[in-house]
């Protein structure tokens, strides 16, 4: 599909107003903990299933531990996948298709009924990086062209690190899609209006927004709320977690997306390297409660789209990347009845062979006593799901 052809749908400006009846937050909701000094210190994931080692010895950890195992890096052949995405060139309030478009990595393309149409973590770069001419190159080419994709009301974004926040993406969306309205977390619309974008909302953890994208159809309206995950933020040496992160549930049409973002679930010990962190003497590690909060006072989402790799060394990966174990939890916790792999096969980010996570994931669904085909899916590149 050329990029003239994808641009035949119209696209609305979003009108975004408070929610007229917000779903109820957490007992503990206001008492902010993940603020440090409200917020103009930064940010924290306030769970004992987090552990922030620093960047120093996250890099330390890592360079340690390919000295120790004798490896520079994955292995990347075979590598996933890639297909040329279609797109529907036209939408309507009568359109009843609801479906997920894998991009690569954690860029999601989601066509809601009523013609919502989301973009989530968009990052259309080759590197994920400050700059082009060096950083983390991908080894899986880009499915399509940004002006492949017809229509964008929403972009969604997760957290600003540079594979989930990229200007060159946003610029070329911006230019082709001048209605487009971002959701970016607290903290980061100042980086987006600094940069020229100035339809966004920022968000705190369990805020709830009401959006209106025609005018004309009075009953299509979208809620766009933000939810915890337990992660990090930062675009260079000095602004680590001064920005928040998080996760997205978009409910539009009659159906509810949940979108985790990047996260970890629990964070094991060095000791686990090599075993099942999973066995019984890891079972007392705790896990991060928001995922179980999320599903008691969000839950009952139709889709969700959640984090497999970028998990290796587990010790050091664990607190911010989930595995295929962590992520079929988080499935569970969320009340997802269905869902999609994502965040792997995209970038060199970490050291698991590229090809595991999916078939990790297949057996933590065995593991958990739940279909391993058509419940929790694995996409190629650029592929589609209908639901």
């Amino acid at each position: 599909m050329s990029g003239t052809q994808g641009m035949l749908a119209e696209a609305f400006s979003a009108t975004v107003n408070a929610a007229t009846n917000p779903p109820p937050n957490p007992e503990d909701h206001g008492s902010k903990a993940h603020h440090v000094n409200g917020g103009k210190g930064g940010f924290v994931n306030p769970w004992d299933s987090w552990h922030d080692a620093g960047i120093v010895a996250i890099l330390k950890g890592i360079m340690h531990y390919r000295k120790t195992h004798g490896v520079t890096g994955p292995k990347t052949d075979p590598a996933p996948n890639v297909v040329k995405p279609t797109f529907p060139t036209t939408r309507s309030a009568t359109d009843t298709q609801f479906r997920a478009t894998w991009l690569g990595h954690a860029c999601f393309y989601v066509e809601f009924p009523g013609g919502l149409r989301v973009l989530f973590d968009p990052v259309f770069s080759d590197r994920c990086s400050p700059v082009q001419f060096m950083g983390p190159k991908r080894y899986t080419k880009i499915p399509c062209e940004i002006a492949d994709i017809p229509v964008v009301d929403i972009v969604c974004i997760s957290h600003n690190h540079y594979d989930h926040t990229d200007y060159g993406t946003i610029v070329k969306l911006q230019e082709l899609h001048p209605k487009v309205h971002f959701f970016v977390p607290l903290g980061d619309k100042q980086w987006f209006t600094r940069s020229g974008f100035h339809n966004c909302t920022e968000l705190d953890w369990w805020d709830v927004r009401e959006v209106v994208l025609d005018p004309s159809n009075e009953g299509q309206k979208t809620t766009v709320g933000f939810l915890p995950c337990q992660h990090t933020s930062g675009r260079g040496l000095t602004d680590r977690s001064m920005t928040l992160w998080g996760s997205w549930s978009i409910e539009s049409g009659g159906k509810k997306v949940y979108f985790a973002g990047d996260t970890g679930y629990r964070a094991v010990p060095q000791e686990s390297a090599g075993k099942d962190d999973y066995a019984e003497e890891y079972k007392h590690l705790p896990v991060c409660p928001a995922f179980k909060q999320i599903g008691e006072l969000r839950g009952g989402f139709d889709l969700g789209l959640i984090p497999i790799g970028a998990y290796v060394p587990r010790w050091i990966m664990s607190p911010m990347h989930a595995d295929p174990k962590d992520a079929v939890n988080i499935f569970v916790d969320t009340k997802c009845t269905k869902a999609i792999a994502m965040h792997w096969g995209t970038w060199v980010l970490t050291d698991e062979p590229v090809m595991e996570p999916p078939e990790r994931l297949r057996r933590a669904l065995k593991e958990k006593g739940i279909d391993e085909t058509g419940v929790f899916d694995v996409l190629d590149i650029g592929g589609s799901k209908d639901f």
